[in-house]
């Protein structure tokens, strides 16, 4: 008999289990076929830093947590309807995120006393009522693998090894998504290794066979593609658009892309992914430091070309006297860093909001630097595309602070037509540009301030170059009073300048009397847009506006902000927008802050934000 499919709008899943368990695989793979289904959907993978923490702690515990809909959502949820627990420790990890009701799916072959000794269990939680308030349903993930395996010919180690792939099979049955993207990255990742590719196979068709077949899954679900705007998708990663972006801007502004990056946790995607496209003109140099890095990329910047680092918090530090550097002699430089739970080493996997002082003020003197902050995984190619803009026709580094949610995290991204992409001109100097037929490296454009960007080895542009402060046209070296106050005050009068390029900030207010506005910048764009659907569905209003260019600020921000009662600005720091728009505008915003290494819950934030419009 034809089992019952039931329809959902929405639901969100998170596979757990131990780090050597796969569940990032497994997680990537149904969000593939998700994405391949055509929901909209979010992601957020949670793993730890170690590369193998000891096998079935709660150190060790590994998850991938996907939301998916037939419409527009925002955030990879709070709370998982469905939690895949492949061991003991997974199960107490994530259990108190669960609400009443939800779906637990435990691996039994896990549970033994050894293993629930391990994490503090003293009697299993699957007999004494631990998981009475959810639909639990236990299976031998492992022997069920295994038995399904009997006829390969493959160790025992390794048939349990695929456990991971069954329990892709049975949840793709569950949720009716599709196999054959599946199947294909089997094929194309085991091409070399036939018994292991058979085994996989083998593994998650019995995973799909077991959920058609038992008794113990009666219902399957079924939710229906999302209406999305016209055009062609592919989920993409937040690092994956970063990289897009910088090829992207390689491309429209004609510029050979030169990356020096040293590999650091959560940023080392982006040095992987650039590496794959020599094809572009792509350069790619893995630097033997942070330090390195950063001079290569300023170097590859002097001699004419798109110079890019990438780093997280801890490499940001070490790069910033090379930043500097790049403040003073004005060359175009992009700086992405994705923030991560500091300070110190902190907790590399995690991520944060906390870098966006130390990139407005963390050199010596006064060294202004462009800051922009992409709002989502897609948004990442459309940030740094617009940052290298900047710092192309401004001549000056900017930042890109990415953080580690988006950098992980993936959505259905619109692939953007390229003759739609904005044209960046580096309008390199071509010959003398002084009174007497002499070529001044610090002549500037009128409109935006930019020195003239001389490619070395042009005949007749000749000129000194360093760390030493220059006279304002002739670049000579220069320690006159007067000159230093010109030179300081004319590099932040070029960054300012940059307001009048970017657009207005624009506000969300439906019915046009908010008085509370919620303000956001960054990586917690999803979070504070779901909350803000909530408050409005429950009757509160509420205006909502987030930054993505946070030096300089868009124009009419202090108009914004002084057109509301209140302003809250939820941060994942402690507080360090907030301290910069009092500092500004002398407005009292009202922080909201945690440091937990993960992003805000949307119920959370609209908790908060009725709080503040419920205030007299």
């Amino acid at each position: 008999m034809a089992k019952q499919i039931e329809q959902l709008d929405r639901v969100i899943i998170r596979f757990a289990g131990d780090s050597g368990d796969g569940m990032q695989l497994t997680g990537d793979r149904f969000t593939q076929e998700t994405a391949s289904f055509g929901n909209d959907l979010s992601t957020l993978p949670n793993f730890p830093a170690e590369i193998r923490a000891p096998a079935g702690t709660l150190p060790g515990v590994s998850s991938f947590q996907l939301h998916f809909a037939d419409h527009d959502i925002m955030t990879p949820g709070d709370a998982p309807d469905v939690l895949v627990a492949m061991n003991p420790a997974a199960l107490k990890a994530n259990l108190g995120d669960l609400p009443r009701g939800a779906t637990v799916i435990v691996n039994t072959d896990e549970f033994t006393k050894r293993s629930l000794a391990k994490v503090g269990y003293a009697v299993d939680p699957l007999t004494d009522g631990t998981l009475d308030a959810f639909k639990v349903s236990a299976v031998g993930l492992t022997s069920m693998t295994v038995a399904a395996l009997a006829d390969s010919d493959i160790s025992k180690k390794d048939a349990q090894r695929a456990k991971n792939m069954f329990a892709l099979g049975l949840l793709s049955w569950m949720y009716n998504r599709p196999t054959e993207g599946t199947t294909s990255f089997l094929k194309s990742k085991f091409a070399g290794k036939p018994d292991i590719l058979a085994a996989n196979l083998t593994a998650f068709q019995a995973g799909w066979n077991f959920g058609e077949t038992t008794e113990d899954f009666a219902v399957s679900y079924e939710i229906k593609p999302a209406r999305l705007p016209a055009g062609t998708y592919r989920n993409i990663t937040g690092n994956l658009a970063t990289a897009y972006g910088l090829i992207a801007a390689s491309q429209r502004s004609g510029l050979p892309l030169f990356l020096g990056s040293y590999p650091i946790t959560p940023a080392s995607d982006i040095l992987h992914e650039l590496s794959r496209h020599k094809r572009f003109g792509v350069r790619t140099f893995q630097a033997e430091d942070e330090i390195a890095g950063v001079g290569a990329a300023l170097g590859a910047s002097f001699g004419g070309s798109l110079g890019v680092t990438t780093t997280s918090g801890p490499g940001m530090v070490l790069k910033q006297e090379a930043v500097g550097l790049a403040v003073m002699t004005e060359l175009p430089l992009l700086i992405i860093d994705v923030q991560r739970a500091g300070p110190s080493t902190g907790m590399p996997t995690k991520t944060e909001q906390t870098d966006l002082l130390m990139a407005l003020y963390g050199r010596n003197g006064e060294s202004p630097v462009p800051v922009v902050a992409p709002a989502s995984p897609a948004d990442c190619f459309d940030a740094t595309l617009e940052a290298a803009r900047l710092a192309v026709e401004y001549r000056t580094p900017v930042v890109v602070l990415s953080d580690g949610y988006l950098a992980n995290g993936s959505e259905p991204w619109q692939l953007p037509r390229v003759s739609e992409l904005p044209t960046i001109d580096p309008a390199f100097a071509d010959g003398p540009n002084g009174p007497d037929g002499e070529f001044l490296p610090y002549l500037r454009d009128e409109r935006t301030l930019a020195r003239p960007w001389a490619v070395p080895g042009t005949a007749g542009l000749e000129h000194r170059i360093g760390g030493i402060e220059k006279h304002a046209e002739s670049g000579d070296i220069s320690y006159t009073p007067g000159n230093h106050d010109l030179m300081v005050r004319t590099r932040q009068a070029k960054v300012d300048a940059i307001a009048r390029d970017i657009p207005e900030l624009e506000v969300s207010d439906p019915t046009g009397d908010a008085k509370v506005l919620v303000l956001g910048w960054g990586g917690t764009y999803g979070s504070i847009t779901a909350a803000v659907r909530r408050v409005r569905r429950a009757g509160g209003r509420v205006a909502q506006a987030h930054l993505r260019h946070l030096n300089p600020f868009p124009a009419n921000l202090g108009e914004v902000l002084r057109s509301y009662d209140r302003v809250v600005v939820p941060e994942i720091n402690l507080g360090q927008l907030s301290l910069l728009l009092r500092g500004r505008f002398l407005v009292d915003v009202i922080g909201y802050n945690k440091v937990r290494g993960l992003p805000f819950k949307a119920e959370e934030l609209a908790d908060v934000l009725q709080e503040v419009i419920d205030r007299d």
